[in-house]
């Protein structure tokens, strides 16, 4: 029996070292340190390979610093260790479509399907996953007509938006009106989102149409200052 408590006694720490550890490394993330979070972090997966927050995290860092390569690792392990989390396919499929991005146009093209793939899992996966949806809009939009671009495909992600997020369903039909210059049409669903939203990016949308498309900067200004108004009467 002594032996046993020595040998519990004996665990314990390790255990509430590697939780702290963790939870240094967590509040540093948090805080937007990502370079002192990093090692931190790294100490936390040799201790514990499988840790998804802490992969997941990492993977974060890597995606933040661009580094696409390091960020898929991260992400790839965590698909492998949970394939139905649909924010793993949505961040891996995000670091695929930068590292396409900056590609050349040959390689480019090789890696879309792949990329659309991982949106649409973490969609089949999470019927309600935004952002993915937001990802595929973009897509789709700026693909040329010749591999695949398409604003009816833009339009109906936009349009599942509807039911999921009022806000960003008129961001999106914005969005998709101001990229094709279709400046009046975005200026009305940008203003049905700040009627159903009221958010910061609602009114920063509208100004940012005002200003660099619209030519109006001072109702860019004046809607800004509505909006400064609103929150700080």
């Amino acid at each position: 029996m002594q032996k046993l408590i020595f040998q519990i006694l004996m665990i314990c720490p390790i255990l509430l070292f590697s939780q702290s550890d963790f939870e240094i490394g967590k509040k540093l993330f948090v805080q937007g340190n990502y370079a002192s979070a990093k090692p931190i972090l790294e100490n936390v997966i040799k201790e514990t390979p499988n840790h998804l927050t802490a992969l997941e995290y990492l993977g974060d860092i890597e995606g933040n610093n661009k580094s696409w390569d390091k960020a898929m690792e991260y992400y790839g392990k965590l698909i492998a260790l949970k394939p139905t989390e649909a924010n793993y396919h949505y961040k891996y499929g995000g670091c695929l479509g930068m590292k396409a991005k900056e590609s050349s146009k040959f390689k480019a093209l090789g890696m879309i399907d792949d990329v659309k793939g991982c949106f649409e899992k973490a969609i089949q996966l999470n019927p309600n996953h935004i952002e993915a949806r937001w990802a595929l809009i973009e897509l789709y939009l700026q693909l040329p007509g010749i591999v695949g671009g398409s604003e009816k495909k833009a339009q109906r992600y936009a349009n599942e938006l509807a039911k999921i997020s009022p806000v960003d369903f008129y961001l999106a039909k914005g969005r998709i009106a101001e990229y094709f210059n279709r400046y009046k049409e975005a200026e009305r669903n940008y203003k049905l989102a700040i009627e159903v939203g009221g958010s910061k990016t609602t009114y920063q949308k509208l100004a940012n149409l005002y200003k660099h498309k619209m030519n109006q900067p001072e109702k860019a200004k004046l809607l800004l200052e509505t909006y400064k108004e609103k929150t700080n009467p």
